[in-house]
């Protein structure tokens, strides 16, 4: 089944301050039913009075991390779609605040597959289907060694490949 079945009427919140890459999420998933937001309030009053099966947020311009603890509290899945903030601490707060997935803008044209990812997952963390497929890219961007040198990242591995389905951060909180 290809992605564009797999998203077929899904109720899909994008958020972002471009238009233009707004209108390329909406392009990109035409089988969805895509609302789009290109400020925090708006898409603040979208995630509290709207369900959603997917929220796709941007993290510079709209505030994506504090819309990202409202929609994990609402219970949607997010994902953190960016361009400037490519960086591991974002990848790290993303993951410590609930996404269930990272994106840098230049693989927006794929956002499909890795949405379909996160929907064949039972709307869990898709960080192994990520890291397997997005890891020589976060490599050249954060360094070959990034995640040998951050504490959090070592143990957050070693957790998936363990299966466990919580986040060193969940595990600290116990």
């Amino acid at each position: 089944m290809d992605a564009s079945q797999i998203l077929k009427d899904k109720v899909v919140l994008v958020v972002d301050d471009e238009p233009d890459v707004l209108d390329t999420v909406a392009d990109v998933l035409e089988s969805c039913l895509v609302t789009k937001a290109r400020n925090f309030e708006t898409a603040r009053q979208y995630l509290m009075n709207f369900t959603y099966d997917i929220v796709v947020l941007d993290i510079m311009g709209v505030d994506g991390f504090e819309l990202l603890k409202m929609s994990v509290r609402r219970g949607f899945p997010t994902v953190m779609l960016t361009a400037y903030a490519l960086t591991a601490e974002a990848l790290e707060q993303s993951i410590r605040l609930g996404a269930v997935s990272f994106l840098p803008k230049e693989k927006m044209s794929e956002l499909d597959e890795f949405l379909a990812d996160v929907v064949l997952g039972g709307n869990k963390p898709a960080w192994e289907s990520l890291f397997r497929k997005l890891g020589y890219l976060f490599n050249k961007r954060f360094g070959p060694d990034w995640r040998e040198r951050n504490a959090f990242f070592k143990e957050f591995e070693a957790s998936l490949r363990k299966g466990r389905k919580r986040t060193p951060s969940e595990g600290e909180s116990r």
